[in-house]
């Protein structure tokens, strides 16, 4: 029988999948290190879970026994192994990552499992795992055709922990779900779960969103940051509260409690939903500006001056990461399948414009290239969906790459903090010195990694540069560089219309 593997995309280091779920002892054996301490599980090790993991462990008024639990899959297993190895599964510019992960090791309060036995032991269950979206969308420009949310995985997670758990356990939910998850779907999970075990239903059960910001405050966008809870009755709001205090930097960063769990969980998609409606009114006005030879960019920067428009978006490549691709569209679902009302077509506009922004610089690209990009090379700097992070979960780049491939581009990628891109199976270069020596017909910038910015290597490098196309698509570069790369080349800037 051939053993399925999980790559680290860390280092690469392959592990052999557990054909049997069983690692009763190792987590017993962690627990007998932290004898005295309250368990916390983390159920899901992803952006939001393995950091949490992170903050848990080193929690400001509590010492706990942390344990992050992930499925024995080829997506998942290797963080599990990455984890209680010393290596943290993410990559980021943000400093205290590597100081928690080391302070966890030191206190040996960290353990990462794949075996559910971990939430028999569990006081406080957190939930991090994806609810995802599955967008039927067309393969040649992207376009929404229509959606689906599915879910099962989110609900066998839950069963998952019902099942195992204490009766008396605290479910803290910070997944983003569809308003009304909790009440409707987690609490009747917990409620046929224990009554199967014959146990009394004393669970507590809270509703948080994280605004987790990957990048350089990755940590202090969870531990230094309002929030934002509810509960599916008082005991749950207190129980929630009282944990969340011990977590969080509540002096500085006051808690705000709502009155229902519905009220939070819409909260969450409304805050993502507006901002994904405030990035699709610009794209229009994006194109209007370009073809009508304004800079957007000074226009929005004076506009902003007025404080009830200070969070008006700039112009950019599109919309990427897990949240805003998807969040408006988790809304309306609710509205249409968990409270039987009309949708919201505003926000699923809004998606649908965002989604097919890529392809403005597609054709701003093409056109450069008198609509014939076959053999062109290109090299697209950036590949994260956001600045200094390693996070190409429906990066905008992704829909720009298929669109250069379909034209027979010979694409070139660069991003210091990816190595491998998962979705397309790609290997991704990390030395930009490397890619210094190409000749190529364009260059792109596709995020605003910091290393773009004051590095006189790639300064240099543009500057003696002679009659190529560089392309700006996120307003990466300043007025010097603009200066100074287009000298001698062909430049323009997304919204620039002045260039």
């Amino acid at each position: 029988m051939i053993l399925k593997s999980s790559i680290n995309q860390i280092n690469n280091k392959v592990y052999n999948i557990p054909e049997v779920i069983d690692d009763k002892s190792g987590i017993d054996e962690f627990l007998q290190k932290n004898k005295g301490k309250k368990v916390v599980v983390v159920q899901g090790l992803g952006f939001v879970g393995a950091v949490m993991s992170l903050i848990v462990a080193n929690a400001l008024t509590e010492e706990y026994a942390v344990i992050g639990i992930d499925l024995a899959s080829e997506q998942s297993y290797w963080k599990i192994c990455a984890i209680n190895e010393g290596v943290f599964p993410i990559i980021s510019s943000d400093n205290k990552i590597k100081e928690f992960f080391d302070k966890s090791q030191k206190k040996e309060n960290l353990y990462a499992t794949y075996d559910p036995y971990a939430y028999t032991k569990a006081d406080v269950v957190i939930v991090d795992i994806n609810l995802d979206v599955q967008k039927e969308t067309d393969e040649f420009d992207n376009s929404l055709k229509g959606y689906e949310v599915n879910l099962n995985a989110f609900k066998s997670g839950i069963h998952a922990i019902a099942k195992s758990c204490k009766s008396d356990v605290l479910v803290l939910v910070e997944t983003t779900v569809p308003p009304g998850t909790c009440l409707n779907i987690v609490k009747p999970i917990f409620d046929e779960e224990l009554n199967k075990r014959g146990l009394d239903l004393n669970y507590k059960l809270g509703h948080s969103y994280e605004r987790v910001m990957p990048g350089p405050n990755y940590i202090d966008s969870i531990q230094n940051f309002y929030r934002v809870y509810s509960g599916i009755d008082d005991k749950s709001a207190l129980a929630t509260e009282e944990f969340l205090r011990t977590i969080i930097s509540t002096d500085n960063y006051p808690l705000t409690r709502l009155n229902s769990t519905t009220a939070t969980e819409m909260a969450k998609v409304m805050e993502n939903s507006f901002r994904a409606m405030n990035i699709a009114f610009i794209q229009e006005w994006t194109e209007f500006a370009e073809d009508s030879k304004v800079n957007l960019q000074e226009v929005i920067k004076a506009i902003k001056m007025r404080p009830t428009h200070n969070n008006m978006m700039f112009p950019g490549l599109g919309v990427g990461g897990y949240c805003l691709t998807k969040d408006p569209l988790l809304a309306s679902w609710s509205s249409k399948n968990i409270f039987n009302i009309q949708g919201l077509p505003q926000s699923e506009t809004a998606v649908r414009i965002n989604d097919l922004m890529p392809n403005h610089s597609f054709r701003k690209l093409s056109s450069l290239f008198d609509q014939n990009l076959k053999g062109k090379q290109i090299l697209l700097l950036g590949l994260s969906y956001l600045s200094n992070v390693g996070d190409t979960r429906y990066s905008p780049v992704e829909v720009l790459y298929n669109r250069l491939q379909a034209e027979e581009a010979v694409l070139f990628i660069h991003d210091p903090y990816i190595t491998f891109w998962e979705e397309k199976k790609v290997q991704v270069e990390t030395d930009l010195l490397k890619l210094m020596d190409k000749d190529y017909d364009a260059i792109v910038f596709c995020t605003g990694h910091s290393i773009y910015s004051n590095n006189k290597d790639l300064d240099n490098w543009l500057a003696g540069l002679d009659n190529k196309v560089i392309y700006d698509s996120n307003l990466i570069l300043s007025e010097s560089q603009i200066k100074l790369y287009s000298k001698n080349n062909k430049l323009k800037i997304v919204g620039r219309g002045d260039l």
